[in-house]
């Protein structure tokens, strides 16, 4: 495998930001009357974007659907509240700084791409300090279709100048392993991200590696033996 530029997920990957979005979550239950949900299972409820997490939310269930005018008043009453508590409580995940550092060094392309909204993607990546490590950011309204399509992926690859036949995707649930499988580009995974509830050995990828440091290091014994090569 070759490699020559690296795209990460973001909530569940990179950042530990259950914490936020259960906080504006149940705000929002609160606003609305409706009971608070254990933050455990909320963070079940992250991966598919903020409208699948409302309707979860609202429901109690991952594949729930609210009522059409309950969900119409949830929604901004969430963004509202997330717009709050959105990195009061998030931070990297441990060897996150270390990793990306290493595949910088590395001369890797790097970007980031994300189901959640652009208006929440730059600033949380500026308030945790990850902004800097990334040539570009693809958030959930960038592009008309969100992970698990495609086309996240690719127009991540095409900013970067890079082949996704020479693209390796870091991510921790199914929806970034098929957008990646689509899209033409290796895909691991890592074990500590949220997946739905999920454990991660139930995904196709094509390695679990412990942590981002541990997948610099894999990367650098790839390239290592290009060289050789």
């Amino acid at each position: 495998m070759t490699v020559r530029a690296v795209l990460f997920d973001l909530d569940g990957t990179l950042l530990h930001t259950a914490p936020d979005l259960a906080a504006a979550a149940n705000r929002m239950l609160g606003e609305l009357g409706v009971p608070a949900r254990d933050p455990a299972a909320i963070a079940t409820y992250i991966g598919k974007g903020i409208p699948a997490l409302v309707h979860r939310a609202l429901t109690g269930a991952l594949d729930g659907i609210a009522e059409p005018a309950l969900f119409a008043r949830a929604l901004p009453i969430f963004e509202r509240c997330y717009a709050v508590e959105s990195g009061a409580r998030a931070y990297p995940f441990e060897g996150v700084v270390e990793g990306l550092e290493r595949m910088r060094r590395l001369g890797l392309a790097l970007g980031c791409v994300t189901n959640k909204a652009g208006r929440f993607t730059q600033d949380l990546l500026a308030r945790t300090e990850l902004a800097r490590f990334f040539d570009c950011v693809v958030s959930g309204d960038t592009v008309e279709r969100r992970k698990p399509d495609p086309l996240p992926v690719l127009h991540a690859c095409d900013r970067l100048g890079a082949r996704p036949a020479d693209t390796l995707f870091i991510g921790d649930s199914l929806n970034d392993v098929e957008a990646a499988r689509a899209a033409g580009c290796a895909i691991w995974c890592v074990p500590y991200g949220y997946n739905e509830g999920r454990p991660v050995s139930t995904l196709r990828c094509d390695a679990v590696v412990p942590d981002l440091r541990d997948a610099a290091r894999r990367i650098e014994r790839l390239r290592a033996g290009e060289d050789r090569g």
